[in-house]
């Protein structure tokens, strides 16, 4: 996915994924909202409308969430907070094609929470995002792919929690135990967009889509024994580690 847009609108950040205006992750004390320029300009004024309404009457099957929707709050431009707002921009983009074809995106890429930092969190880091969408798509998909992925790296200690996400239902946690830390640190979110966020774009009733968004640097801490998450990114990198190993190392 074209992940090199790091300001984003608060309508594709938030709105486009059925997240009430009123939710705290989207106050100043948890997202850095940009002051120059301010606002976005450039919506697709259709989508746009239909957002609009399944925000503030609902639609699609849904009760939407009841209340006045507000173009200037979508308009506020941000850091954004999950690459999950590429993510929404590319199931749009299918969604205007004469015909669906299942699809698979994928991406990795820097995103920035306004965190108090401390060993497992910081203000920016990197989020690995994973979107699958075709028909007849279900949660125990969603549990195989985050299996199979992390296998990969060698971590098979994992845990999921039902969680709550305003575009996702089912939604998990992702937990995997650090053997340094000595307990499950959550490593990512998954779910299942919800009919309110994947309708108004127009893709056809039936279309499923499975979704995750893993930190990259926690996952990292835990295949190599790294206790502070400052050690990856920030001022307190080794920069002789750096120097001394590859860009990569990944075991047979």
């Amino acid at each position: 996915m074209p992940t090199n847009n790091y300001v984003e609108s608060s309508f594709w950040n938030f709105d486009a994924l059925f997240q009430p205006q009123q939710h705290p992750a989207r106050d100043a004390h948890d997202t850095f909202f940009i002051q120059d320029p301010m606002y976005a300009t450039d919506f697709p004024m259709e989508y746009l409308e239909r957002v609009k309404k399944v925000h503030s009457e609902g639609g699609f099957g849904s009760q939407g969430h009841k209340y006045d929707w507000s173009i200037e709050e979508a308009k506020k431009n941000l850091l954004r907070t999950h690459t999950t707002a590429v993510s929404a921009r590319m199931l749009y983009k299918l969604a205007q094609l004469e015909e669906f074809h299942p699809v698979k995106y994928f991406s990795i890429d820097r995103v920035f929470r306004n965190e108090t930092l401390d060993a497992t969190h910081l203000a920016e880091f990197h989020q690995i995002e994973g979107v699958v969408a075709d028909y007849n798509l279900a949660l125990a998909d969603l549990i195989g792919v985050l299996h199979a992925f992390f296998k990969k790296l060698g971590i098979e200690k994992l845990r999921f929690k039902p969680a709550f996400n305003p575009y996702t239902e089912p939604s998990m946690e992702i937990f995997s135990y650090h053997e340094g830390l000595k307990k499950w640190v959550e490593v990512g979110n998954s779910g299942v967009f919800r009919p309110e966020m994947l309708l108004p774009m127009g893709l056809p009733e039936g279309v499923s889509v499975i979704a995750w968004g893993l930190s990259l640097e926690r996952p990292t801490m835990i295949k190599y024994g790294i206790d502070n998450i400052r050690e990856l990114v920030g001022h307190k990198v080794n920069l002789q580690m750096v120097q001394e190993n590859g860009i990569c190392r990944l075991d047979k």
